[in-house]
């Protein structure tokens, strides 16, 4: 039981600094097909994208399976969030 609180707290300490570093990737993929970068109601819904696509690559769980359910859930909820 001890192994998987650990292996838990690992998860989430390297999940929440990707975090911090997949909003500068996001900000600096912003770019419109005019190289300009994006603005407005265009960036928000980019940089929602952008977060959940990455969050949704960093779903495996310990065994090296995608999470599903109620594990992915508050996976995505916790990664999206930033904490």
């Amino acid at each position: 039981m001890m192994k998987r609180i650990f292996l838990a707290a690992i998860v989430a300490t390297f999940a929440a600094g990707s975090a911090f570093a997949q909003d500068a990737s996001c900000e600096s993929k912003a770019i419109g097909k005019d190289g300009k970068p994006l603005a407005g109601a265009a960036k928000t819904s980019f940089m929602k994208k952008c977060q959940t696509d990455t969050c949704a690559a960093k779903a495996v769980g310990s065994d090296g399976k995608a999470l599903a359910g109620a594990a992915k859930t508050s996976f995505m909820k916790k990664c999206e969030k930033g904490a």
